[in-house]
């Protein structure tokens, strides 16, 4: 899937849907997804049917599917390039010598 080609709404509606399969897989219904969780089922709901809900609520989800791992795919570590840094502590020095 190319997901810079679709919307944001469908990024994720298809998280929702990605989410919804895993949940099944594992043989759990939303209630015993949400207990576990530590949420609502209607949060579970919302998930599944691509709806806003908090980063959190995300997490701890995933956290049960056990899909944290795939953060890292996601969200690699990289470390930051000095030059970089050197360059964004520049900036915020001009941005604050702006402001006075």
């Amino acid at each position: 899937m190319d997901w810079n080609s679709i919307s944001n709404a469908q990024v994720v509606m298809e998280i929702g849907n990605r989410l919804k399969k895993e949940r099944i897989n594992k043989r759990l219904t939303q209630k015993q997804l949400a207990g576990k969780a530590g949420v609502s089922m209607f949060t579970v709901a919302q998930i599944e049917k691509g709806h806003s809900v908090s980063v959190n609520m995300l997490v701890a989800v995933m956290r049960v599917l056990r899909l944290l791992p795939n953060l890292e795919l996601l969200l690699p570590d990289q470390p930051v390039s000095p030059v970089a840094l050197l360059k964004q502590s520049q900036k915020e020095t001009k941005r604050v010598r702006q402001k006075k």
